[in-house]
């Protein structure tokens, strides 16, 4: 059962990924809108090496909270870049806001999206698994 968990958020962050990948492609994309989706890619690929561990959390979008509580089950994780995945917490509740409304460039959100690509790489290595197996 939790190795179905696992494979269910890796697919869910796939699903993430496949949006930004293809949207990046359009003139004018909308990058507040692929940040998200990045924040939502890093989250779920964290929350599946969590349910590997069989780490419990409560309903998060705290990046930072979850990036520790990985560190916590493996010091590897502190090779990550922890400022760059604590800030994608503002693309997951923050940006919907108007008083917080912002618009990253397209610099930014191809920085996020090489990020996300990283973090699903090393999460992958630390699963045990190949891209094939999601």
């Amino acid at each position: 059962m939790r190795e179905e968990i696992i494979i269910r958020w890796l697919r869910k962050a796939e699903s993430d990924i496949k949006v930004v990948r293809s949207l990046l492609t359009v003139d004018n994309p909308p990058t507040d809108a692929l940040c998200f989706h990045c924040q939502q890619a890093v989250e779920k690929y964290l929350k599946a090496f969590l349910t590997y561990k069989d780490i419990r959390t409560r309903r998060t979008h705290d990046m930072e909270t979850l990036l520790n509580l990985c560190i916590e089950q493996d010091k590897d994780f502190e090779n990550l870049e922890r400022e760059k995945i604590s800030h994608l917490s503002f693309f997951a509740v923050n940006i919907r806001y108007p008083d917080e409304f912002y618009i990253p460039t397209i610099d930014e959100t191809k920085e996020y999206f090489e990020l996300v690509l990283r973090v699903k790489e090393f999460i992958l290595k630390k699963l045990n698994l190949t891209e094939n197996e999601i």
